[in-house]
Formats: structure tokens, sequence, C-alpha cells
């Protein structure tokens, strides 16, 4: 397995900018996933280290080779297509077997590395069945296969997953983790699922018109996002945005919206001082909104509950404060009906300020 870097890559399409100044080192081993929307510039970033597109500018490497021109065949790289692209006339065994064919290896090594990966993907007993005759996650084990018996020093996903319904994603989300700990590859994996990157990642780059937003732990991400493109893609429900001012009173600093008033905890008031009587963003997770029994000065909010979301482990609270609409997340076992006023009580350690012009994180 080898290290990957990339160095102040750019991909134009004539006057189009896919990707620009995308700078990053992936160590050996690593696992690493590249999320963001649709366009976002994901997927042609893993095409150009794949070789599938030419790069406008910047540099390649795996390991301490130099690879912008290096061919696709022999860049030791093996890819993962979203939709799998099997020989339907085939079977199992010989999908396995035909790039290794292709390099003219002996048939005893060809038939060991079929059923190594086989073994390793627990597919034995499905070699000799044709792609037709298989479920989609078990195309999908045939197609990861396909690169684990090439023993390439990189792996590339392509969105593996995307063509799975949702009991079978999460089931294949924790394969390939596993996985990735077996043959203690390098990875970098294509998603524009959030939940995805945060489940397998080691590292995540999130991605927004071509560029970086930001990269780090999954973890950091979400307690920690760079700006207000990250905060609200990183989590499920989204993060709650709201329009507010930040004002100084008592010796203290508040947010102040149109249904509420609350206390900026003193760490987080330290930074602040230059924003102060003018609109900034407010942003809290719905995990950090809970129902409250009795109002806090500077630390609830009055609410009223428009639709009520129940999904099993929790509750979701579509709620209207003042003009500003929220979704709290709160205990399943919380007794509430719809068209009733609420108190929420706000997690202020875990609040969020951002910027209203650049929407750059403030804390």
């Amino acid at each position: 397995m080898a290290k990957v870097t990339l160095e102040n890559i750019s991909k134009h399409f004539n006057e189009v900018v896919a990707v620009q100044d995308f700078n990053l080192e992936i160590e050996d081993k690593e696992f690493v996933v590249l999320v963001g929307p649709s366009g976002c510039g994901k997927t042609t970033t893993l095409r150009m280290i794949a070789g599938l597109e030419e790069i406008t500018q910047g540099n390649i490497y795996i390991g301490d080779r130099l690879i912008n021109r290096v061919p696709a065949k022999d860049r030791d790289i093996a890819m993962v297509f979203q939709n799998y692209a099997l020989y339907p006339h085939m079977t199992v065994y010989q999908n396995l077997a035909f790039s290794l064919e292709m390099r003219k290896l002996s048939k005893k090594e060809i038939d060991e590395r079929v059923k190594e990966a086989a073994d390793l993907l627990e597919i034995p007993e499905l070699l000799h069945r044709k792609p037709k005759q298989l479920s989609g996650g078990q195309r999908q084990r045939v197609a990861v296969g396909r690169t684990i018996v090439r023993k390439p020093q990189v792996f590339l996903f392509d969105e593996p997953l995307s063509n799975l319904d949702a009991k079978l994603r999460v089931q294949m989300r924790g394969e390939l983790k596993k996985l990735h700990e077996r043959l203690s590859s390098t990875i970098i994996y294509v998603t524009h699922d959030q939940v995805e990157a945060m489940t397998m990642g080691d590292r995540i780059v999130v991605m927004k018109d071509g560029f970086v937003q930001q990269v780090g732990k999954p973890l950091d991400l979400y307690f920690h996002p760079i700006n207000k493109f990250v905060a609200g893609f990183i989590g499920s429900p989204t993060m709650n945005f709201i329009e507010t001012r930040l004002i100084a009173s008592d010796n203290k600093l508040w947010v102040e919206a149109d249904g509420f008033k609350l206390k900026i905890p003193e760490e987080k008031a330290r930074n602040l001082q230059n924003y102060i009587n003018k609109k900034i963003t407010f942003g809290i997770r719905p995990q950090d909104l809970s129902k409250a029994s009795a109002p806090i000065k500077g630390e609830t909010i009055e609410a009223f509950v428009e639709i009520i979301e129940p999904i099993g482990n929790e509750i979701y609270l579509d709620v209207k404060s003042g003009r500003d609409s929220l979704i709290a997340s709160v205990d399943p076992k919380t007794k509430v009906v719809p068209r009733q006023n609420i108190l929420l009580q706000a997690n202020l350690e875990n609040i969020h300020l951002f910027d209203i012009e650049n929407e750059n994180a403030l804390l």
C-alpha cells in the first residue's frame, strides 16, 4: 500500500471549474472519504487519481512516484464504480479472474487469488453463478472482489452503496470498514451521504463547488465545523440556523432573535467582542434541544409545536419560535402533541456562531 499526495490539483472543463486548488496528503493505510453535494467535484477528483481524467494543473503522487502522465492501467490502482460494471455473460469466478488473466498470471496464482478474495468476502458459494443470479449486496461484494484480487496500492470507491436499499447499506458499511482493517489498505471513498462519511472514514474531506471546505476526523467536523456549510452538511437532522443579533447586557453576551434570547457561555464570549450589536448566524443542532420543565432565563426557548415525527429512538419536533423554524430531537418518551406550546432547553455548550457575511465560524 502507499501514501497518496495531491498538490494544488485543479480540473477545468472549458469555462467550468470542477476542482480548484485541491491539496491533501492521504497516509498509507488510511480510509479517507470525499463527501459533498452533487457537482462539488468529489468524483472528478477520484477520476483524476485513477487516471480517467487529465488534471488541468497540479501534481499527484502515489508514494514518491509522480503519476501525472502515467496511464491508468499502470498506476496500480483499483476502482469500484457505482454500477459495479460486472460482465453479465461471465460467472463470478470469471469476473474475478478476468483482470488477472489480462496480466497473464499463471492459472495457479489466479485460482489462489480468486479463492482468497472469495473467502475474504464470504462469497465462495457464488463463484459459479452469473451476475443476474445475485442480489444487490452480492454484486457489490463481487465488484469489490475484482479490486482485491489485483492487490493494488490504492483502492478507489465511487459511491458503491448508492444502489442498495437502506438496510443493506448499513450492513455493507460495516463490512467495508472490516475489509479495510483486514487488508490494511489505502482507501479513497466518494459519497454524497454524510452518514456514510461519518461512520466509515478515518478522515473526511468536505467539498463544495470544487473547493475543499474542511478536512478532519468525523467528530472534529461535527463539533468544530469551520463554516456554516460544513456545519449544515455534517449531522442529521441538519443544524438549525437562525439570524440573530449579539448584544451585551448585565456584563454578559446574548444572542437575540424574534422568539428567544440566549446567554453565551463566558468561555465562548471572550472572542466575540468585535461582533457586539451586529447580526450573526446562530446555529444549534436538533440533538442539543430538549424539552424543559420550567423557563430558565437565557437558557430556554418558547416554541409552538407544528409537526411531530416519531422515528423510534427519538422524536423530531418541528417547532416555531417567533418567526423562526427549528427542529428539536427529543427523547422518544417525551409527552408532546401537535399545536401546543413547549419550552425547549438549549445546550449552550454546543452552540455555534457564524459571521453572517462570509459564513465562517466565530467559535
